[in-house]
């Protein structure tokens, strides 16, 4: 186990869904665990794989990525940059919201779900179960605004 990530729940949701925990999506789940909270890149989680991976290839990033999207081990965000960057998947019932840097790219976490009382309307008016939201403020941090 790494920072509380648990390697035996990623094998058991692996092997649900015909997949095996091989050396190289170990080495690429490592990565993500020890930079938790951080918003990476299938190219920037490359660069940080190849250190202790050095045969992994891009292709094999990619591929990796799709499956832990696809398992629920990570969640792929699409910052409107033009890469999707990916974090731990960590809480089941919604995702954090973010505030994106429309000039240096900085991603910040809003851990408050700002829109449970929205959502319960919703759901009520529109006869709706929602499962899921996201959702993106775009503007300038700080040290970008100053």
């Amino acid at each position: 186990m790494i920072l509380g990530f648990e390697y035996e729940v990623l094998k058991r949701k692996l092997k649900e869904k015909g997949f095996k925990l091989t050396p190289q999506r170990k080495s690429i789940i490592d990565v993500i665990v020890e930079n938790q909270g951080k918003h990476l890149s299938a190219d920037e989680i490359y660069d940080l794989v190849k250190d202790s991976c050095p045969n992994i290839g891009l292709a094999t990033i990619y591929r990796t990525m799709q499956i832990f999207d696809e398992v629920g081990v990570v969640y792929k965000n699409n910052f409107d940059d033009g890469r999707s960057k990916y974090e731990l998947y960590q809480d089941e019932d919604h995702q954090h919201h973010h505030l994106i840097c429309i000039k240096c790219g900085k991603v910040v976490e809003v851990e408050e779900d700002l829109l449970e009382q929205l959502e319960i309307e919703v759901e009520n008016k529109y006869d709706f179960s929602i499962v899921n939201h996201n959702l993106k403020f775009f503007g300038y941090c700080k040290l970008c605004r100053d």
